[in-house]
Order: structure tokens, then sequence, then C-alpha cells
């Protein structure tokens, strides 16, 4: 049973899926970041250090926005000695962009 004020809807997880994309995507600078990690980062990713070079930012805002996208689940990060690399999970966000266009086009549970 819904609390008071709460509204149930049938495509929560759409919704969610709407949500987590918009959060991640709607800085200019993470949105750059995923078309590199899609374009250039393969199965090696790219390291923390070659992203502040290229956005000509200092490491701890980088890892903020790498942040971002990792909680949206659109990336991957793996620890090389002192190094972070992040790559494209490209799995999780085919899953994020596929249940967020089942959303839009009213496709959702079908």
């Amino acid at each position: 049973m819904a609390r008071s004020g709460t509204v149930l809807r049938p495509s929560a997880a759409g919704e969610e899926s709407l949500v987590a994309l918009g959060r991640a995507l709607c800085d200019p600078v993470r949105a750059g970041m995923l078309l590199a990690l899609a374009r250039e980062g393969g199965s090696r990713g790219i390291c923390v250090c070659e992203l502040v070079e290229r956005f000509g930012m200092g490491q701890s805002r980088i890892s903020y926005h790498l942040g971002r996208l990792r909680e949206a689940g659109l990336v991957r990060e793996e620890r090389r000695g002192k190094w972070s690399y992040y790559s494209l999970d490209r799995e999780a966000a085919g899953a994020l962009l596929g249940a967020a266009g089942r959303a839009l086009l009213g496709g959702e549970g079908r």
C-alpha cells in the first residue's frame, strides 16, 4: 500500500533510468568524457591523468565527473598501481539507454 502522497507508477524503473542518464549527461564535461571513453578507451581504459590533460581540469574535478558517470553505471574503474583507468561499461550503458528509450517511447514492460 502506498503512503499518503506517494504516486505509484508502472514505469518507475524507466523513470529512474531517465533520471540517472539525465544526471550523468547533463554536464558537457561528462558527456565529453563518455564520448572519449567510448571512442578511445577500448578495453584498456583511459587513465585519469590523460583526462586531466585532455580536459584541462584538475584531478579532483575530473574524478568528481567520473564519479557521477560511475554512479550512473556508465563507466568502470580499474586500479593499476597508483593510477585509475576508466572505461565505458558498454553492456550497462546499453541497458540504461534501452530502459530510458522504452520509457520515452512507451514500450516499457513489453
